[in-house]
């Protein structure tokens, strides 16, 4: 899925050897640094050339008025999308006053490297100038951990072979608002099109420049945004070691700031600049203020010394893999795609603090810098089990929007909260409602996030004091939304969820959609369990939750018969549970003889066209069967996963890595691992023809699931550890650890054998197929393994559909929806389409 010549297989680097103008765009996304509140993406320091010269805040936004061709009561009014901070990435090299600029130069060796130890990018460059000189050019940049609002570029130049002139001209630049003066915007980037999955375009000023200043090598630049009214400043510091002499030219402007180094090089002395750079950013402080907060970083970074930071940044990721890393034994291959995405979630979450996760971390401008459920159902996990800390970080930016959900629930004329679809300050942002306001299930999401937090470190107490208020306000939402219905038959009372729209968004609102039902019953059922155990073991933060949020002692209860009577749509006819009430009455969709120039199918078909068909976006039912597989049987998670495989187009990136451990779960063993390659190289390889809008986070997150739950087997239902290894048959080991309670575990699995050993904490019970084991700090336990579970070949197929009926007795059949070029006449004889008496 790589060219493994130009990108070698290297188990902690993703390494490049040769430049190419065809994917700029998605090289400068998966070369791109971070830290989970900068990033800058992988742009040439040149900076020329680029799909997007891209520098992103997590937070950073501006907003608009959403312009509805038509409008009605309660759709989202005002958007927001990320905007892309002023640029410090650029060191222009000249020698002779002839530019480096790789679209022409004459390039005699070239390797770029993301180490991943280290999270430091290198680039080393060898160039003949026209004139014959022969010039050595390194750089590197860094964003730093351990300081959240530094970044650090470096950049060496030698002529080798002759004395010469040598410029390099440092800038800071507001792409946001200039015209790019050298042009060098890709072709790729040209092309017109509609794609839902970019950022929305503002056309108006955005930066209105603020407090702008240079000192010595010190540049300074600020801004309020027009709309959102947030501000930012940048200072840029500017380091020169070389024994040539130079000088040193400046000139700062509202929307640039310049820094030229004008060098008399001598042959073989090299010339080293290094670029210090602070960003801060807030929501109510002025521009004067960050630009002070700025200084202050600089300030500290210089006295401590540049090389410290480089020393920290591999201390912080040493610490990071001993927590996080997965190795697969005997593939090298799909070791350094597997650490490439672990990766991508330090540098999507580390210094979140408090903010959300975007869809594309701080990597690109995909999904407009938007939050979603992504977070909560495909990153969390990784950072519950991993590093607590962040994972509690990403529950608060939740808890902090309560106020704003509960705005929107109103709006929507229902008791607690919504949470909205798509944000970045807690607003709902997302203007098609069918596909966006109607995903409730985003509240049962965040709920099952904050249960899996709290299931993984035991964090009861801030369950109690911020928690809780998510899962009483997020239950709250369910009472009101649903309804009862009693059976003519035998009376039985149901309770029923109308008008949603589940994971699938090829399929939209919808009664009594399987995913929503089955999550919210989780939500109702967890609300009233913390309730009702802080009353017995916390009465005094049961007495202040309920004096704050003003919790009536019956809702409790009611929230548990909701729960009990939830109706989970099932089909005795065809053994499976349907995705929502009608599903099974719409056609089916037959994706194997649909031509590939017609996929994804959002960007060609209308919506109506998709939602008559039977045809998955991403694995609806299949998800909900793994996050709640306790409620299923196998025999319900096989039938089901062989009814929906061939009906899910994986138009979504959320999708394989679901498919992958359900897959491995009941037996598809070689369709899982086909699925979980797709996963780890959606980006690296380009699979949706997207990564050049930024990293798929939630994909990346779905990665660590896939080996740690779907190969390792590992589950956390009711709360209790459990293992049920599936290891592909050609790997000979997988390894990963879990942090449980504060316990850290080291898991090994091969073909024959489980074996676990704690680190320092308190002893826990975990069972392994069925059979329970007690472990203590400093202990190991060995399990004998006998297979790695059932084993069914192939795949799915379509084929599955001839002869099924429905409930009604129709057959299910397949078809490609088609564009006709006459007008059919249809049930009808031939002498009534002549006019003759019937």
């Amino acid at each position: 899925m790589m060219d493994r010549d130009r990108f070698p297989i290297d188990p902690w680097n993703l390494v490049e050897t040769s430049f190419s103008m065809e994917d700029v765009g998605v090289t400068e996304t998966i070369f791109s640094v971070g830290n989970g509140y900068l990033g800058l993406r992988g742009n040439q320091i040149e900076g020329r050339f680029a799909q997007e010269h891209g520098t992103f805040i997590n937070g950073f936004h501006e907003t608009f008025p959403i312009r509805h061709a038509e409008q009605a009561y309660g759709f989202a009014e005002v958007g927001q999308t990320i905007i892309n901070a002023p640029d410090a990435k650029v060191m222009r090299v000249y020698v002779d006053d002839e530019p480096l600029s790789l679209d022409t130069a004459d390039v005699r060796e070239y390797q770029r490297v993301l180490d991943m130890r280290a999270g430091v990018l290198r680039r080393r460059i060898r160039w003949t100038t026209p004139s014959g000189k022969d010039v050595l050019v390194e750089d590197d940049r860094l964003v730093s951990f351990e300081e959240k609002h530094l970044a650090i570029l470096r950049l060496e130049v030698t002529v080798l072979n002759a004395d010469a002139p040598v410029t390099v001209s440092c800038q800071v630049i507001n792409r946001q608002d200039g015209e790019n003066v050298y042009g060098g915007t890709t072709t790729a980037s040209k092309k017109a099109g509609f794609d839902p999955r970019k950022a929305e375009r503002i056309h108006e000023r955005v930066l209105q420049p603020q407090e702008y200043w240079q000192d010595k090598g010190r540049s300074a630049l600020s801004y309020e945004v027009t709309d959102s009214e947030m501000t930012m400043a940048v200072v840029a510091d500017h380091l020169v070691e070389t024994e040539n002499e130079y000088t040193h030219r400046t000139l700062v402007e509202p929307d640039i700031a310049k820094d030229v180094f004008r060098v008399q090089a001598r042959a073989g002395v090299p010339i080293r600049i290094t670029k210090l750079v602070s960003y801060h950013t807030s929501r109510g402080v002025p521009a004067r203020e960050l630009v002070d907060r700025c200084r202050r970083t600089l300030d500290r970074v210089e006295v401590e010394g540049v090389e410290l930071q480089y020393e920290r940044q591999r201390l912080w990721l040493d610490g990071f893999w001993s927590r996080s890393d997965v190795r697969i034994g005997g593939h090298d291959d799909l070791q350094q795609a597997t650490r490439w995405c672990l990766f991508q979630l330090a540098q999507a979450a580390a210094r979140a603090d408090g903010q959300g996760i975007p869809a594309k971390g701080v990597t690109g401008s995909g999904y407009s810098g938007h939050y979603f459920w992504d977070t909560e159902i495909y990153v969390l996990p990784f950072l519950a089990y991993t590093t607590p800390l962040w994972a509690r970080n990403a529950i608060r930016m939740r808890y902090l929007m309560l106020p704003a959900a509960r705005r929107r629930a109103h709006q929507l004329n229902e008791h607690g909260v919504l949470f909205p679809w798509r944000t970045i300050n807690g607003e709902e942002a997302s203007a098609y409602y069918a596909a966006g306001t109607a995903q409730y299930h985003i509240n049962a999401d965040v709920c099952f996030a904050l249960a899996k937090y709290v299931r993984a470190t035991g964090d009861v107490e801030y369950l109690h004091r911020e928690g809780v208020d998510i899962a009483v306000e997020t239950a709250r939402l369910w009472a009101t939304l649903g309804f009862w219905r009693t059976s003519d038959t035998d009376g039985e009372e149901s309770f029923h969820i109308h008008g949603v729209t589940g994971p699938d968004e090829y399929t939209t609102v919808v009664n009594d959609n399987l995913f929503t039902n089955v999550m919210a019953r989780f939500n109702l059922r967890f609300a009233a369990r913390t309730v009702r155990e802080m009353s017995e073991d916390d009465p005094d933060a049961y007495r202040a939750m309920t004096d704050r949020l003003g919790l009536d002692p019956s809702e409790p209860e009611g929230w548990e018969r909701a729960a009990e009577a939830m109706h989970i749509p099932f089909s005795p006819a065809l053994g499976i549970h349907p995705q929502d009430a009608v599903f099974l009455e719409r056609e089916v969709w037959d994706l194997e003889h649909t031509p590939a120039d017609q996929r994804p199918l959002l960007l060609h078909f209308h919506p109506l066209v998709i939602y008559r068909y039977q045809v998955l976006k991403q694995a609806d039912v299949v998800l909900a069967l793994f996050l709640q597989g306790n409620h299923f049987s196998d025999e319900d998670k096989l039938a089901d996963f062989e009814y929906y495989d061939p009906l899910t187009t994986g138009d979504s990136t959320l999708s394989a890595v679901v498919q992958a451990i359900l897959a491995a779960e009941v037996g598809y063993q070689d369709l899982a691992l086909d699925y979980f390659r797709e996963s780890i190289f959606v980006d690296l390889g380009d699979l949706h023809h997207n990564a050049a809008d930024g990293v798929h986070v939630a994909s990346a997150g779905g990665v660590w699931t896939a080996l740690v739950s779907g190969f390792g087997g590992m589950r956390d239902h009711f709360g209790e550890l459990t293992f049920d290894p599936r290891l592909p048959v050609d790997w000979p080991e997988l390894s990963y650890t879990l942090h449980w309670h504060g316990t850290a575990l080291d898991v090994t699995i091969t073909s024959d054998q489980f074996r676990i050993r704690a680190g320092e904490g308190d002893p826990l019970v975990f069972s392994v197929r069925g059979k329970p084991f007690a472990i203590g700090a400093g202990e190991e336990v060995v399990v004998p393994l006998v297979g790695q579970g059932p084993v069914i070949p192939g795949r799915p197929s379509l084929k599955q559909f001839a002869d099924v009926r429905r409930e009604d007795g129709t057959v299910l059949s397949a078809s490609v929806p088609t564009v006709t070029t006459s007008i059919p006449v249809i049930g009808v004889t031939a002498d009534v389409e002549h006019g003759a008496d019937a």
